[in-house]
């Protein structure tokens, strides 16, 4: 993890029951005697997330409803400050999250972690309005609908308008059928009973689209360089390692400068590839 997550080491799930009692219910004892919450229950997670929410950064005013994606703090902490490192010395910041989500964390954690100026997008109407309900206590957080779904920056970035940074967690799978089956793979390898209905949260929009993880980031791409003076750095986390020559051969085509920063969770190793058109 990033030096200064501060998340590094076990959870302490005396003190974050304290902060969010309701976590209480979920917390188990396993083989080893050390407390721990069933990480495929989708209420357990939840309320862990919940519960870091309000320990660590003090946000406490965060709903989902049931079947949107839950985002692991830790994991979208860490990619604010690796991308934090690219602006050293700026003190004024303004971002955009691509994708928001209804959890809306990245334009969170920037406006609390950083006191960045944050716009969250998303093209899922209801997602939108549950975000904005979400971030109603910070007058430095907009969201805004992208009405359009076949664009990720037009219509969202306005004329004369300038962000800093821009970042993206992308849909990961190509379809709802290739989703499932990692699921189903993941849970035979942890010896968990299959259910052949999709388990997991998270809508449509937020795990798959059409060519996967590597089609819209290069969408992304395309679209950034309309968009080259009105962005300092664009970002992206990229999960799939195969993924980045293709991504890092159509940025030396559109002579971009870029660079590869890799992030580590535990067991998880990711990578976030950030590019800019300014010398």
């Amino acid at each position: 993890m990033h030096p200064k997550n501060k998340h590094q080491g076990y959870y302490d799930f005396k003190s974050l029951q304290q902060v969010h009692p309701a976590l209480g219910s979920f917390v188990i004892t396993n083989p080893l005697g050390k407390f721990t919450i069933d990480f495929t229950n989708s209420q357990a997670v939840l309320a862990l997330n919940k519960a870091l929410l309000s320990k660590a950064y003090g946000i406490t005013d965060w709903e989902l409803p049931e079947g949107y994606l839950c985002p692991p703090i830790p994991g979208r902490a860490d990619y604010i400050h690796h991308i934090a490192d690219l602006f050293p010395k700026k003190k004024v910041i303004t971002g955009l999250d691509i994708g928001t989500g209804a959890n809306a964390i990245y334009a969170l954690l920037g406006q609390v972690m950083y006191n960045w100026k944050m716009v969250g997008c998303d093209s899922n109407a209801a997602s939108v309005a549950i975000a904005q309900q979400n971030t109603q206590a910070y007058k430095d957080i907009e969201i805004r609908h992208q009405s359009n779904k076949s664009n990720l920056l037009k219509g969202i970035i306005k004329p004369g308008e300038y962000f800093d940074i821009t970042m993206c967690n992308p849909p990961f799978y190509a379809s709802e059928e290739e989703a499932i089956k990692a699921k189903q793979a993941k849970q035979k390898n942890l010896n968990i009973a299959i259910h052949a209905k999709r388990n997991f949260a998270g809508l449509a929009n937020e795990l798959w689209c059409n060519g996967g993880e590597a089609l819209f980031i290069k969408r992304l791409i395309k679209e950034s360089v309309e968009f080259s003076k009105q962005v300092g750095w664009f970002t992206c986390l990229v999960s799939r390692k195969q993924n980045l020559e293709k991504i890092t051969k159509q940025l030396d085509k559109l002579k971009a400068t870029y660079k590869i920063i890799p992030m580590e969770q535990g067991h998880k190793k990711s990578r976030c590839i950030a590019w800019t058109f300014i010398p």
